[in-house]
């Protein structure tokens, strides 16, 4: 009698409970995150948005491992995050390539240092550039690059060694609209033909819609989690999508959560009213002698 086949088991489990983080300052104790609750389940896509200084990248920096919670649990696979490893590749907005490698040498960097022999590691980066399409830039170094070039050599870098979880932490804002779009695209064929767990932070909504399976909307700072939206729809996708009602409903949705956020994060400076502008008809007088 046949026995059936097993599936495999599916890694990159990311589970973040009752998490709190908490930093001193000259003027006391700063909670940045506070009762935070999430979970990326293998191979899904999960954004987390929210207003400016809200603790997004806190979050993504411990599930890194570079910053420890005050309270509460990180794990990936059931496993306490006690550190850095291998097993979560990271990708920041700065651009952090070795400048005196070439960018074959800095895909094979983290290769490199696990014992990976040379010629096992050279294909495995050739592959990988292949994919990103960079297969002709092999032997440039970094200042011959354009930026979105430069962060797709990031983003490879960080699939090398084969991580169970990627982690980008607002990789594509330093760069224009145009490249913007067409590295949202690049790293979706990537995510999708590797299988990859993905947890990225934006504050670029309809970034975070195209890309995501699931997006948690955080509070202005002590920063917690206010919503968790699925979007919906179907992929591939392309950047037609954006044109659907389905996807704009869902800015609409998800820009009046940050919308009421971004208010308080000002600590109270700006209201709705203001934002509508100063309705007063000036005749002819200075601005400053009106008001």
């Amino acid at each position: 009698m046949a026995i059936p086949a097993t599936a495999p088991t599916r890694t990159g489990l990311i589970e973040v409970s009752d998490f709190n983080l908490a930093y001193d300052t000259i003027d006391g104790a700063v909670i940045a995150v506070r009762d935070a609750d999430l979970v990326v389940n293998p191979g899904e896509f999960v954004s987390i948005i929210g207003p400016s200084g809200c603790g997004k990248s806190t979050f993504l920096n411990a599930v890194a491992g570079f910053l420890k919670p005050t309270s509460g649990t990180v794990t990936v696979d059931g496993e306490p995050v006690k550190g850095p490893s291998a097993d979560r590749g990271m990708v920041f907005q700065q651009y952090s390539l070795f400048p005196w490698k070439t960018v074959r040498e800095n895909v094979e960097f983290g290769l490199k240092m696990r014992g990976m022999g040379k010629s096992e590691r050279a294909v495995a980066a050739r592959t990988l550039l292949g994919l990103a399409g960079l297969s002709a830039f092999e032997d440039h170094y970094p200042d011959r690059l354009s930026g979105g070039m430069k962060q797709r050599v990031g983003i490879v870098r960080a699939l090398a060694t084969g991580p169970k979880v990627l982690l980008l932490d607002e990789p594509f804002g330093a760069l224009d609209a145009q490249t913007r779009v067409i590295m949202q695209q690049i790293l979706t064929n990537l995510w999708q033909r590797l299988g990859i767990s993905v947890l990225f932070v934006t504050h670029d909504i309809d970034e975070a819609i195209f890309l995501s399976d699931r997006i948690y909307v955080m509070t202005a700072r002590p920063g917690t989690i206010k919503a968790e939206v699925t979007v919906p729809l179907p992929r591939p996708r392309d950047a037609a999508l954006q044109l659907s009602p389905e996807f704009v409903q869902l800015r609409a949705d998800l820009g009046a959560l940050i919308r009421e956020e971004s208010l308080k994060a000002m600590g109270g400076e700006l209201n709705e009213d203001a934002l509508k502008g100063l309705a007063v008809n000036l005749n002819g007088a200075n601005l400053a002698e009106v008001v």
